[in-house]
């Protein structure tokens, strides 16, 4: 990856830089952090034209090492007013890597409204005219691929992203051509629609072969972390079989399951929405649906699905556990199928199944609709693809939402809604809710398979300060979060395959180090902003209100939250 590209919207110019020293060991979420400091001010609007998106793999990106290729997209939220990175898998990862492209710079703003995507392969770079305006992902999708072929790899937003919705994402295909794979917090879909840019048509065909440093090498350490993988009970067992939707189980029986806007932390059709019961209906339905598929190639844990209705067509890929947790318990409906048509549905207008399922969680919870109405849910969605008033409310999130309804049982943290598990019953991670420059996250420092009391207040915030920099490193090499319980403990090896891919040698106490730099440069960005410390904490009802049956409520001491960015 020896290049970095720009993208200047406003003046319609593309201009391919060399990769600056100080990037060089730098990869996904470290490199887009580091870009958005240098290169965009904290106190802009986030969906103004001084805002930039930032694209980037992982150091490992493009490699045959499972699970090492999710992309990074980086710029200032619309949600939490600081700095935000979100990551998926798919195929963009690979794509970019293939074509030498380091970084993907995306500044300014076209005056050509939605009218342009751009298009990159190994000869030539451009924007051309999308007309795609207001077209969901799908047919978007479905429309490039008939205009180019499928070996291309394609980034694009939805309607939601389009109006400026703060609660878009940004998708990327998977290798059947899915464009389904979300880098979905944070509202940086919203950010590249009111660039006026629909989507990013990546064509590798032809690009040079990926130079590893010592191949041979590489191929060897491969198979010793594979059987890592492989003999750990999480990645080599459970993913593999149920998938994230084995969490399900686990965040219901401890009493941190999102239930009816978060009400509640366990449901009483769990059994009907978890992990087993979902690989029940999919072997059983046949057709097809799929219980064990990669999202990118390469990968052996294979944890995401194909879902199925009964008469065998497919729903939606995947299903997973965020989005059964928001869209599921949180809104009291216990049907999956009812669940898979409202991810459908979000995908299309390009919209994050966490945020929308926290945001119709709210308008359950102050009677705009009843707990349990898949349909009900469904018609607040038409509400937002139709562009009305309430579904322009909706469209920008749970934070917005709840104040218009009046609502004082927002569950956010720095603006962004909370993902599907309650801090009250895990609250190592309603530190890392309150404490991360990312804002309620679990994907910034994930601590449930930590082996503690959840619930006793006392190791959350060193359990949280631990586990951020290790998401750092997942984010910053290109790997799935979910190789870090197998491979976390073996950060020598990490670095040792980033030498034998890359040439350039650092230590498992380096890569660490790195982790600690990258966190401080997002923390710098939103100091910048006007984040302050005040802000490093969880709404009030969470630490008031206790959740039936455990009686937990969020009593990690203030103090405490503070000092993990202060030290």
């Amino acid at each position: 990856m020896d290049k970095i590209i720009r993208v200047n919207l406003t003046a319609g110019t593309i201009t391919s830089e060399p990769v600056a020293e100080k990037y060089r060991q730098l990869g996904g979420r470290a490199l887009t952090s580091q870009i958005l400091l240098d290169e965009v001010d904290p106190g802009c609007e986030p969906l103004g034209k001084r805002n930039k998106l930032v694209f980037a793999p992982g150091l490992l990106g493009g490699s045959f090492l499972s699970s090492s290729s999710r992309i990074s997209a980086g710029g200032k939220s619309p949600l939490t007013g600081g700095i935000k990175e979100a990551n998926a898998g798919g195929t963009a990862a690979a794509a970019l890597s293939k074509l030498g492209i380091k970084a993907l710079i995306i500044e300014g703003e076209s005056e050509k409204g939605y009218n342009q995507y751009l298009y990159i392969d190994k000869e030539k770079i451009e924007l051309r005219p999308a007309e795609m305006a207001g077209l969901g992902v799908y047919r978007a999708a479905k429309l490039l691929y008939e205009r180019y072929g499928d070996k291309i790899s394609q980034i694009l937003i939805g309607p939601g992203g389009e109006r400026g919705y703060s609660a878009a994402g940004i998708t990327n295909t998977d290798a059947q051509g899915r464009p389904s794979r979300f880098m979905g917090r944070g509202g940086l879909g919203a950010v590249m629609g009111v660039k006026g840019l629909k989507a990013i048509v990546l064509d590798p065909t032809g690009a040079e072969a990926i130079n590893y440093h010592d191949r041979k090498a590489f191929q060897e350490l491969n198979k010793e972390l594979v059987k890592l993988l492989k003999d750990n009970p999480a990645t080599g067992e459970a993913y593999p079989k149920y998938g994230t939707a084995a969490m399900a189980t686990r965040t219901n029986a401890i009493n941190a399951l999102p239930t009816r806007n978060f009400s509640a932390g366990s449901f009483e059709c769990a059994n009907r929405i978890d992990g087993e019961y979902l690989y029940h209906l999919i072997t059983t339905r046949g057709g097809a649906g799929e219980t064990t598929h990669a999202c990118m190639p390469g990968c052996v844990i294979k944890c995401s699905n194909i879902y199925a209705a009964s008469d065998g067509k497919e729903v939606v890929a995947p299903l997973e556990y965020e989005t059964i947790g928001l869209m599921g318990s949180n809104l009291g409906i216990g049907n999956l199928d009812a669940i898979a048509r409202l991810n459908y549905i979000c995908n299309d207008l390009g919209l994050d199944t966490i945020e929308m399922g926290a945001t119709i969680g709210v308008a359950m919870d102050q009677g705009l609709i009843p707990f349990g109405d898949a349909e009900a849910a469904a018609d607040l969605l038409a509400e937002v693809a139709e562009d009305t008033i309430l579904g322009k409310v909706l469209g920008h999130g749970a934070l917005i939402t709840g104040r218009v309804l009046g609502s004082r049982r927002i569950p956010v943290a720095k603006g962004q809604a909370m993902p599907a598990y309650d801090p009250r019953g895990v609250k190592g991670l309603g530190v890392t809710y309150a404490t991360s420059p990312m804002g309620a996250d679990h994907t910034a420092g994930n601590t449930i398979r930590a082996e503690v009391d959840h619930t006793d207040p006392k190791p959350q915030p060193a359990l949280s300060k631990k586990a951020q920099p290790m998401s750092m490193i997942a984010d910053s090499m290109g790997l799935c979060l979910f190789v870090m319980p197998a491979l976390g403990a073996h950060l020598d090896k990490l670095a040792r395959i980033y030498e034998l891919y890359s040439g350039i040698k650092v230590s498992g106490e380096e890569l660490l180090k790195a982790a600690e730099n990258a966190l401080n440069v997002e923390r710098d960005f939103n100091r910048r902003a006007g984040l302050s410390p005040a802000q490093d904490r969880l709404p009030e009802f969470m630490t008031d209100e206790p959740l039936p049956v455990s009686g937990s409520v969020f009593d990690v001491p203030l103090e405490e939250l503070r000092k993990i960015n202060e030290e």
